[in-house]
């Protein structure tokens, strides 16, 4: 068996790597040609862990993650991914979760902006400095020339922080703007991302704030959670979503459609987008929406690509069990 941890993976495998991952990913999921359950919730209090497994292109993937909101010295979310070989059974690697659920997170972002971000993006706007903003930005900076990035969290000192980490890992060419309320980066910025576990909207129920601009939504994965606002689910034409499973575990797909602010036609899998069958009607009057929630699926390609790249460069901690 393989251990594989976060320095390892980094030396294995990029973002761009990650992405290309995540799109293959989408087109097996467009095809059917996988098995997965829906994932296992288990909650105490605010705190969850969940179990993801599934199966494609011979691999058994199962993620454990843990959830824990209100962490301070210790990230909100982490876990671990066992890559399991669909030929023998053989357990083939053990990866870091935590890095892994956030370099794929990331690489969902990215991908939601090649596609649906207007071609002359060159700014984002974050809420939430965690974890998963952080490799937002990263990979949509791969995708648009970005000129200015606007942060908002509500610890300042959170977002000052990562500001500094982020400055490492994009353009040097790049401006970045700590701001004190989100409709300051949302009347600036061409791409909105949330990344909280907000149980109420985190962006101004505003609808013209949010023409011609893409809100990408990454953090409520489950149904008492929403970071969006019920007036641009109201102005969009369409709610593009990861997964199907989305409809029944997040408030932000849940919301709208018992309230009826969309219609189940207007809900689309972003995997008809990647392959072609959707073209994205882009506006300057209408907001699109990205929501992710994650899939297993993402985890088990993503782990694969990782495992084999890190098999051909020799990288990782071989041990027996």
């Amino acid at each position: 068996m393989l251990l594989l941890n976060e320095k390892h993976m980094q030396q294995a495998a990029s973002m761009a790597d990650i992405m290309e991952a995540v799109k293959t990913a989408y087109e097996i999921y467009d095809k059917e040609q996988f098995q997965m359950d829906a994932r296992t919730h288990l909650s105490h209090n605010e705190n969850t862990l969940l179990l993801m497994p599934c199966y494609a292109n011979q691999s058994f993937g199962t993620k454990i993650v843990s959830v824990f909101p209100h962490n301070r010295s210790s990230p909100v979310t982490q876990g671990m991914m066992i890559l399991t070989d669909g030929n023998n059974g053989t357990t083939k690697a053990l990866l870091n979760g935590t890095y892994l659920t956030g370099l794929r997170t990331g690489a969902l972002g990215g991908l939601a902006a090649r596609y649906l971000a207007p071609d002359d993006a060159r700014s984002i706007g974050l809420i939430g400095t965690g974890v998963q903003g952080f490799y937002q930005l990263a990979a949509i900076c791969l995708e648009y020339p970005i000129q200015d990035i606007y942060l908002f969290n509500r610890t300042p000192e959170k977002a000052i922080a990562f500001s500094e980490k982020i400055k490492s890992h994009i353009s040097p060419h790049v401006n970045i703007h700590i701001k004190h309320q989100p409709h300051e980066i949302i009347s600036r910025a061409d791409v909105i991302v949330t990344a909280t576990t907000a149980h109420t909207p985190v962006l101004p129920n505003d609808p013209d704030l949010y023409n011609g601009k893409l809100v990408i939504g990454v953090g409520s994965f489950q149904s008492n959670m929403r970071e969006l606002p019920e007036e641009l689910f109201k102005k969009a034409d369409h709610l593009f979503i990861d997964t199907l499973d989305a409809i029944q575990e997040s408030g932000d797909v849940i919301d709208p459609l018992k309230s009826r602010w969309l219609t189940e036609s207007q809900v689309i899998p972003f995997s008809s987008v990647v392959t072609g069958k959707v073209t994205p009607p882009l506006s300057t009057e209408k907001p699109i929406i990205f929501k992710s929630t994650g899939m297993a699926l993402f985890d088990v390609i993503a782990a694969s690509v990782i495992y084999e790249k890190a098999v051909e460069q020799g990288i990782g901690l071989k041990v027996e069990l």
